[in-house]
């Protein structure tokens, strides 16, 4: 009987490693998937974007993987900088799905001399692929007023 309590417990700590583990490496991509924005790194993008993502922007216009990344190498998104306030990960489905919520500073461009902020909160989806690995699916942001 204790061996099996024991075995319990260690199954249940377990779950929990490997759940914390998890919310370890999607905000470590969350930090390198922002960097890459800012930098115009299309091979990272196309690494850790899914072939199916949809990519719903602060003001509704709606992207698909190839769009959105064109847009970042073309200039129709610019970012100087992001920098992550807040985010929780939230993990289900075994380890493989993971849901982030966040909220991030944007920094684009001066316009009349003056950077422009973007402050967002946001919503992403992570899935497990098994040969791709984590695969950002959805994104979705809204606009917060500037404190």
């Amino acid at each position: 009987m204790k061996k099996i309590i024991a075995l319990g417990i260690f199954l249940f700590i377990s779950k929990l490693t490997v759940a914390q583990d998890v919310k370890t490496i999607i905000e470590d991509l969350e930090k390198k998937r922002f960097a890459a924005q800012v930098s115009k790194d299309a091979g990272f993008l196309n690494k850790v974007f899914a072939d199916d993502l949809i990519y719903v922007h602060s003001n509704g216009k709606t992207d698909n993987k190839e769009a959105y990344i064109a847009s970042v190498l073309n200039g129709g998104s610019v970012y100087s900088k992001v920098d992550i306030e807040n985010i929780s990960v939230r993990v289900y489905n075994n380890n493989q799905i993971a849901v982030v919520n966040g909220k991030v500073l944007v920094t684009q461009p001066p316009v009349d001399g003056k950077p422009t902020l973007l402050p967002l909160t946001y919503l992403v989806v992570y899935i497990k692929d098994k040969k791709k690995g984590w695969q950002l699916n959805s994104w979705q942001s809204l606009k917060r007023p500037v404190n």
